[in-house]
C-alpha cells in the first residue's frame, strides 16, 4: 500500500480546516509533520488534492472525488481499532442540533449515552454543537459532524435525511395583548400582528413560513433574532407575538408568562428530523445514540 493512514488523516483534516497549521493542532503533529504528510501523499501518485491560496488550502476536484471514500477508509480504520483494543463499545461522537432541539431535547441524550458508555466501563464524550438548520447541515456535509437533529428539511444530493419526531408551532403573546381570548384569529388579524421571528436558515423560520404561506409578503416583520430565549423575553416585553415550537413555550405557557394566540385555519405541524452524510458509514456508537433518540421520543 502506497499510502498511510496518517497521511489520509492529515489530508482530511486539511480538508475540514483549509489551513495546514489547524490541520495539524487537531491532530496534535508539528506542522512540519503535517505538511510533509500531505506532500508525500500528492507526490506518490502525481495528484495535487488542494487549490493553494495563500495559507488557505482549498479542495480541488480531486480532493472533491476522493474524499468520501477517504472518510470511509477512516471510519472503518477507527472502529477496527476499536476492537483490536476489546473496545467495540461506544466511543466518542460529533452531534449537531438545532436551537430548539439542542436547548430542549438533546442535553438529556448526551447524558444518557455517555452514561451508557460509563456502564460498559468506558469514558464516551459527546461534543455537542448548537446552531441553525443551514449551519448543522453545512456541518454535516463538510464531515465535521457524525449526525445533526434538524427541524424540517434540508435537501442536498450528498445527505439523507430521516424522519425522527413531530412538533408543532405556537403563536404566542404577552398575556396582555388584546386578541388573547379571542378566539380563532382570521388571516387579517394574522397581518395585523407585529412579528418577532427567528432568522433566515432555521428550521423555525421555515416552518414559520410554510404555515403562514400565502400572507408572507404582506406580514408586518418587526424584528429578527437568532435565540428563542431572546425572542420569548421580546415577547414579555409586549414588543410583538412569535411562532415557536411548543417546547420551547411550554413551560412559559404554564406560568402565565406567555399566552397563547390560536389560528387553527393553519397548519402549524412540523417535523424534526436526523440528517447523516450518504458516504459516512453508521458507527455502533451512532446507531446506539439513534436508538437512544428513538426511545425518548417513543417515552
Amino acid at each position: 500500500m502506497r499510502f498511510s493512514l496518517r497521511q489520509i488523516e492529515v489530508f482530511l483534516a486539511t480538508a475540514q480546516q483549509q489551513n495546514i497549521s489547524l490541520a495539524a493542532k487537531q491532530l496534535n503533529l508539528s506542522q512540519s509533520a503535517a505538511s510533509s504528510a500531505l506532500r508525500e501523499l500528492e507526490q506518490q501518485f502525481g495528484l495535487q488534492l488542494f487549490d493553494r491560496l495563500g495559507k488557505r488550502l482549498r479542495l480541488n476536484e480531486n480532493g472533491i472525488a476522493l474524499r468520501p471514500q477517504a472518510q470511509s477508509l477512516m471510519s472503518a480504520a477507527e472502529q477496527l481499532e476499536s476492537s483490536f483494543k476489546g473496545q467495540a463499545g461506544l466511543g466518542d461522537l460529533r452531534v449537531g442540533a438545532t436551537l430548539t432541539i439542542g436547548n430542549y431535547l438533546a442535553v438529556p441524550l448526551v447524558a444518557e449515552y455517555m452514561n451508557d458508555a460509563r456502564q460498559q466501563g468506558q469514558e464516551a464524550k459527546v461534543d455537542l454543537h448548537v446552531a441553525n438548520t443551514d449551519n448543522i447541515a453545512h456541518q454535516v456535509l463538510n464531515y465535521e459532524l457524525d449526525i445533526g437533529l434538524i427541524e424540517g428539511e434540508f435537501n442536498h444530493p450528498q445527505l439523507r435525511s430521516e424522519h425522527w419526531r413531530d412538533d408543532e408551532l405556537v403563536i404566542v403573546a404577552n398575556p396582555n395583548h388584546p386578541l388573547v381570548n379571542q378566539g380563532a384569529l382570521s388571516d387579517e388579524q394574522l397581518l395585523s400582528l407585529r412579528w418577532i421571528s427567528r432568522e433566515h436558515g432555521s428550521g423555525t423560520r421555515q416552518a414559520f413560513e410554510h404555515a403562514l404561506h400565502g400572507l408572507l409578503p404582506h406580514l408586518n416583520i418587526a424584528m429578527e433574532l437568532e435565540h428563542t430565549e431572546a425572542i420569548k423575553r421580546a415577547i414579555e416585553a409586549d414588543l410583538g407575538v412569535a411562532c415557536l415550537s411548543r417546547l420551547a413555550v411550554s413551560e412559559a405557557l404554564q406560568r402565565g408568562s406567555l399566552a397563547q394566540l390560536h389560528a387553527p385555519h393553519r397548519d402549524w405541524r412540523r417535523r424534526f428530523y436526523f440528517v447523516f452524510h450518504r458516504d459516512k458509514a453508521i458507527s455502533h456508537s451512532l446507531e446506539h445514540w439513534l436508538q437512544l433518540c428513538q426511545a425518548k421520543h417513543n417515552n
